[in-house]
């Protein structure tokens, strides 16, 4: 191949071209990425970065020797607008088209938004947690729609910050149809007990200038809003291009969407045959690992291997450390497995069919959850996993 283009230069993008230049490849390798700055770390932007903790530079993946390095054909605030696969040919924002005899789809995500002229944040790039954390101090009033684990995370930090802040969750129980509902609680309890006023089973119908109207009329008040709602996959540039799209870039186990043509990264959506099912994982480990196997796949298709890892998650909400592997959504039961809910020191073990699919931890350290990570990888049935520890409590 005597060009490989990769599309969406962050975790993905950057672990597929440097296992591309590490596996051997020596012709022409271009990368494009939409925003100007070059690859960084995005977990922190809800963390270190808003808190002011961290500074902008710290968040850079590779020095700019490192990616000097690559020999790469670096092409950064330039957005692809469209996907020709009969000319293997990618049209750029500035008017350009890149051919290709490789190419790595890994464009990501962009927030979902919410009707309205409030000009409310959303938290996904470096300059969005810039703009956030310009506006939060004591007594502000910052009103976070969505408490999953990003709205959580911003949540925190705001109120470590001294700012008023309100939750908004339409489900009873926060992240509950992922965790199970008694962790919901657990860690709802946690954001009650540290101010924050959580509000539950409300639906947010529009963000005004003042604040947020939800759906029954009320209007809560705030001095700044943060849609956190979940995200949309990248996925507009591929329309008409030939290539299957379904909430995500559609691809095999091997993380192939055509012949020649692989996704990676927060916009793939691909079967996972360690859990038998389809699945687009948002997280940053996932990224880096699906964009190394998806290089490794392009350039020796003879020798592909099926994309089958354990994913894994992790999240800091008030001191205490959120740590998971597998495939926790749709479980069927979750128990207790170590610990205990009320002291928020525990392991719950995921069961989805007849098989361990997933573990959770709060405040263990991570030798707790090894061995359960292991257990997931070779399959283990529920029985020979959980039955097996004589401690088992259920808790949905």
């Amino acid at each position: 191949m005597r060009r490989i283009l990769v599309v969406g230069a962050s975790a993905a993008g950057l672990a597929a071209v440097e296992t591309l230049r590490r596996e051997g490849y020596e012709g022409t390798l271009t990368l494009v990425g939409e925003e100007s700055h070059a690859p960084y770390d995005r977990p922190p932007l809800s963390k270190q970065v808003l808190s002011s903790e961290w500074e902008p530079d710290r968040l850079a993946l590779r020095s700019s020797g490192d990616l000097a390095g690559l020999g790469l054909d670096l092409r950064l605030g330039a957005a692809a607008t469209g996907l020709d696969l009969a000319e293997r040919a990618v049209s750029l924002a500035d008017g350009t088209r890149v051919g290709y005899d490789g190419l790595i789809v890994a464009t990501g995500v962009r927030p979902r938004r919410l009707p309205g002229e409030g000009g409310a944040h959303v938290l996904r790039t470096l300059d969005d947690a810039l703009a956030l954390r310009d506006r939060l101090a004591e007594g502000r009033r910052l009103v976070v729609v969505g408490a999953g684990f990003l709205g959580a995370e911003a949540a925190v930090v705001a109120r470590g910050l001294g700012a008023e802040v309100t939750l908004l969750e339409p489900a009873p129980v926060p992240l509950g149809h992922a965790v199970g509902e008694e962790v919901g609680r657990v860690l709802s309890a946690a954001h009650r007990e540290h101010g924050v006023d959580l509000r539950t089973g409300v639906s947010v119908a529009e963000v005004t200038e003042g604040g947020v109207r939800l759906a029954d009329g009320e209007l809560v008040e705030a001095d700044d809003v943060l849609v956190a709602i979940g995200s949309l996959p990248n996925t507009e540039w591929l329309e008409g291009s030939g290539l299957k799209v379904s909430d995500g870039l559609v691809c095999d186990e091997y993380s192939a969407a055509a012949p020649g043509v692989y996704g990676a990264g927060d916009v793939a959506r691909w079967h996972n045959p360690l859990f038998g099912t389809s699945m687009r994982i948002e997280h940053r480990t996932n990224a880096a690992e699906q964009g190394m196997a998806a290089a490794r796949n392009l350039l020796a298709p003879d020798g592909r291997k099926p994309f089958a890892p354990v994913p894994y998650f992790w999240s800091d909400q008030y001191g205490m450390r959120v740590q998971a592997f597998g495939y926790l959504r749709g479980h069927d039961e979750a128990a207790v497995v170590d610990g205990d809910l009320g002291e928020r020191r525990f392991v719950v073990a995921y069961r989805t069919g007849d098989r361990l699919t997933g573990v959770l931890a709060v405040g263990m350290p991570p030798k707790t959850i090894r061995g359960w990570r292991q257990a997931i990888a070779v399959r283990s049935t529920w029985r020979d996993a959980v039955g097996a520890t004589g401690q088992a409590t259920g808790v949905s």
